[in-house]
């Protein structure tokens, strides 16, 4: 009685929160739910029997292999149940998505009973997730003559478990709830600060939006029972920001309509729409969950006589409302016309876009992940029947212009293609399997992650993925209860799956709280890879890196292929000198702001950004590439000279080797794997076999756009704008502003050195300006700073040259990794705070500033709420800078003149760029 028991009692705690029973992924407490079950007198057997039908989670968990087990006693007879005949035993096993599962209902097909194999035949024909020991034992099966083998086999080969599946309707009625104005961050509908409950889909549905937008959706769907609510951003993109499966999860679970009967609070086929459409890596959550995100277009720019744009008088397009959407509006999708139509039957909008051949199937099946496997499953059997097999699902799309060039993102999926027609070129447009090289999962998705692979019932990782890693920086500042009770479990879970951890669940090397992005800028060994990773801001300076919701990765992870389009690229090179005063931030920031004023609108948007960054090793360049999420862009690529990047890879080398050195090495050997590829690439760029990574001179981009460093005269500031007067134009990162504007005189309450978007120089550039402060007087500290090295690697060469014995002096506090803090801090001094490597303030999940504080962060994220919330009296604003302007901005207790920035960095090596030698770029568009 005691796991029993425990779980009861664990029952009454969650009703005080308004939660039921949470689903269950013990085995050892389905076995005392099944002895209750089978003992008839049991006062809890009536419970148990919802429990175990209801209740247990399906896939790879110790729950679902007890609960297989059982059901096959009782179709074998073994055991009895008179609420679970065997047929009801088959239907429960029809819906617990392989593993344990659909090993039990391989020894029921190729067992001796015919009636039972038969059966069990008839339910294996409609699952997808076999792995190779289950096709292994089918082929064996049909090798030896087995005759129920071959008939699955022939059912797989036609793909019947998609072919027989019902038809989407052709009309999709649905009812608009508009979530916000302007974008809506991932953070409005999963919230940073509620990170730890993601894996507990009943308690993380409850913060999605408010309370009272839940209740509001819900009287929608009384309103409208024949209708889906539709989630809606107006005048703006749904979906930016952070790579969420947790804000789908939470849609779905409002709006959506149950996965299974049996398996509660997993939700699919939620309905999403945005003026602006949806976040390329938001779209793709979509469509793991088979939903449907559509562009509205219901706001477009007025024009002139001209054909121009009318501008209000900030210069921003003056927008005319082509429909409304607002909350309440009912519409209708026709997925055989593929319009958006009025209630009156008004055709409003073309929406092929969102009813592609691909996406339809995701919406037929139910998700992606159905069709992935699947077609691999029809490959297989048409292979071990030595048929061909029949072209059940949408072929992929095959771009090719004959006589164009290529650009990076086309060389390196050419490159990686999987299941492509022999010997084509494939340009933009192109739908691809592509091979993955490095994954990565982040701490606060990974526990997601680890339930998607559980659930897709993989339990090793892909022999093909080069390298994966499991970082745990983002609950590194504190050491609470909900990261003591979730982060060691997941840990273990990718420790055994394959990956290299952060943390080693036996304890043997010291906790690495690196930031992810950095250890996979580091392990990424080949400017020709393709990286997933479970956040947005997985973008490296090497190889081409897709930030992906917690499903792509677990199926990046399984499978080793990820698959998409071919994305569009823009061009970006540099022009001019950067002034001796400006930091390379400035350029980032630079970037967004000339490249708006050329173009008006973001072209950036959903494209690849191919940067042609030329003489910046791998860690500065990368602070362009994490930058590029805020420009809403697809990825970046950097194009660098070969010398420049064999320096970037003896780096990553040297940093590999640490990793090794520290006991973080797995049986695979796979960090030495890495290094080996590292010299191999090395060599072919020496040897010219192979130099690095470049376009075609004729390939085509969407946009071509020149960079001038001479326009650079002051440092610029992302301002989150929380004031303007039009909302949609909060929260962008888009306004873009010299430090003048602020007259020197604005308060900033706290400041931010730290994240992914520092490297060790930025550190360095602190201590200097501490140091030529001191030989002005005494450094005094009118706002706290708060500062988070990336990585340890960073803290300990700080250490070696000196420069962290001078953050020490000033520091207030220091991290202590033998007592790490246990509770998140609420108020802050005017010192500098000296944080464990990792994301700190900028995730918001943990540690945050003061509510209404004004904050000056090198962050990537102004987003509501996320690094500051608002109080009552005041809104909290993240406005992000360079390294010396947050340092500076601290000091002074507010935004520094143009003098004073000039005067504080003098003689400081800021993190310089200069373009790569050549005739002068020039812009097409």
């Amino acid at each position: 009685m005691g796991l029993y028991t425990e779980y009861l009692n664990e029952i009454e705690t969650r009703k005080t929160q308004g939660l039921n029973p949470k689903p269950i992924e013990d085995g050892a407490l389905v076995e005392a739910i099944i002895s209750q079950i089978t003992d008839l007198e049991n006062e809890h057997r009536k419970d148990s029997l919802q429990f175990f039908i209801y209740n247990t989670l399906p896939g790879t968990t110790s729950a679902a292999g007890v609960k297989a087990k059982f059901l096959k006693e009782i179709i074998l007879g073994k055991a009895t149940v008179a609420e679970i005949s065997a047929d009801f035993a088959f239907e429960l096993l029809s819906h617990m998505k392989g593993g344990p599962s659909v090993e039990v209902l391989l020894d029921l097909a190729l067992g001796d009973d015919a009636a039972v194999a038969g059966k069990a035949a008839d339910v294996l024909k409609t699952q997808v997730f076999l792995y190779e020991a289950d096709t292994d034992r089918l082929a064996s099966a049909h090798a030896a003559g087995n005759a129920v083998a071959k008939d699955i086999l022939e059912s797989y080969a036609k793909a019947e478990f998609f072919t027989k599946l019902p038809a989407i309707d052709e009309e999709i009625k649905v009812v608009t709830y508009i979530a916000a104005e302007g974008d809506v961050s991932t953070d409005l509908l999963s919230p940073g600060n509620q990170a730890h409950s993601r894996s507990d889909r009943e308690l993380h549905g409850k913060c999605m939006i408010s309370e009272a937008a839940q209740a509001e959706i819900q009287a929608l769907q009384k309103q409208h029972p024949d209708a889906r609510v539709m989630l809606v951003a107006e005048k703006g993109t749904m979906g930016v920001g952070s790579s969420r499966m947790s804000g789908v999860n939470n849609v779905a679970l409002w709006t959506g309509k149950p996965a299974s009967p049996y398996v509660p609070f997993v939700n699919i086929a939620p309905i999403v729409g945005g003026t602006n459409g949806i976040s390329p890596i938001f779209l793709t959550t979509v469509g793991v969950t088979g939903g449907i995100g559509l562009d509205l277009k219901n706001w477009v720019k007025k024009l002139d006589t001209d054909g121009k744009p009318v501008l209000d008088a900030n210069g921003d397009p003056v927008l005319e409302q082509v429909y409304s959407v607002e909350t309440g509006t009912v519409l209708t999708i026709n997925t055989k016309t593929k319009k958006l139509y009025s209630a009156a039957g008004d055709e409003l909008v073309d929406i092929s876009s969102a009813l592609t051949p691909p996406k339809v199937e995701f919406i037929k099946a139910g998700g992606s992940y159905a069709i992935v496997f699947g077609k691999k499953l029809q490959t297989f059997a048409a292979e071990t029947l030595g048929t061909s097999a029949p072209a059940v699902f949408a072929p992929s799309k095959e771009v090719s212009h004959a006589g164009q060039g290529l650009t990076a993102v086309e060389k390196i999926f050419n490159k990686n293609a999987v299941g492509v027609t022999p010997g084509k070129v494939l340009h933009a447009g192109s739908d691809v399997r592509v091979k993955v090289n490095i994954v990565g999962s982040q701490d606060t998705t990974g526990l997601m992650t680890s339930q998607e692979l559980e659930a897709m019932a993989a339990t090793v990782i892909s022999p093909t993925v080069d390298g994966a890693y499991q970082s745990g920086c983002h609950t590194a500042s504190v050491w609470d209860k909900k990261a003591q009770a979730n982060i060691p479990k997941l840990m273990s879970f990718m420790n055994k799956f394959g990956l290299i951890t952060a943390r080693d669940p036996k304890g043997a090397y010291h906790a690495m709280t690196d930031v992810i992005h950095k250890v996979l800028n580091d392990i990424t060994v080949d400017d020709w890879s393709v990286i997933i990773g479970g956040d947005s801001h997985t973008r490296m300076s090497k190889g081409v890196a897709f930030g992906a919701d917690s499903g792509t990765v677990a199926l990046a992870l399984a499978t080793g292929e990820a698959t998409m389009p071919i994305p569009e690229s823009v061009k970006v090179t540099f022009k001019g000198s950067l002034k001796d005063h400006m930091d390379f931030r400035d350029v980032v920031h630079a970037t967004q702001a000339q490249m708006l004023k050329e173009f008006g609108d973001n072209v950036f948007q959903g494209r690849v950004i191919e940067v042609h960054i030329g003489t910046l090793l791998a860690d500065q360049a990368f602070t362009f590439t994490d930058w590029t999420a805020e420009m809403k862009a697809k990825a970046s690529i950097c194009i660098s000279e070969d010398e420049t990047l064999i320096g970037s890879l003896e780096i990553a080398k040297s940093r590999i080797q640490i990793m090794i050195d520290k006991g973080m090495d797995n049986e695979a050997k796979t960090l030495q794997g890495l290094i080996d590829i590292a010299d191999k690439r090395i060599a072919e760029i020496r040897s010219g076999e192979r130099p690095a990574l470049s376009p075609d001179d004729n390939a085509k981009y969407f946009a071509e756009f020149v960079v001038d460093l001479d326009q650079i005269a002051e440092p610029m500031i992302a301002d989150p704008d929380v004031n303007n007067a039009d909302v949609s134009k909060r929260y962008t990162h888009d306004t873009i502003r010299p430090v003048s504007y602020y007259g020197g005189d604005k308060k900033v309450d706290l400041g931010f050195v730290g994240s992914c978007m520092v490297h060790k120089g930025d550190m360095k550039i602190i201590a200097q300006m501490l140091k030529n402060l001191e030989t002005q007087g005494e450094v005094k500290f009118n706002a706290p700073l708060v500062v988070a090295p990336p990585t340890y690697n960073i803290v300990d060469e700080l250490k070696e040259e000196g420069d962290w014995a001078v953050l020490q002096k000033y520091a207030g506090f220091e991290f202590d990794d033998n007592a790490p803090k246990n509770a998140a801090r609420t108020e802050y001094e005017n010192i500098l705070y000296l944080e464990r490597p990792g994301c700190n303030l900028c995730m918001g999940n943990q540690e945050k500033a003061a509510k209404g504080d004004t904050v000056m962060a090198t962050s990537t994220r102004l987003f509501q709420g996320r690094v500051v919330e608002d109080s009552d009296e005041k809104k909290g604003e993240s406005l992000l800078a360079s390294t010396p302007v947050v340092v500076l901005s601290t000091i002074l207790g507010r935004t520094p003149s143009i003098d004073e920035y000039k005067a504080a960095v003098a003689g400081i090596n800021l993190t310089k760029f200069a373009p790569p030698l050549g005739k002068p770029p020039v812009s097409h568009h």
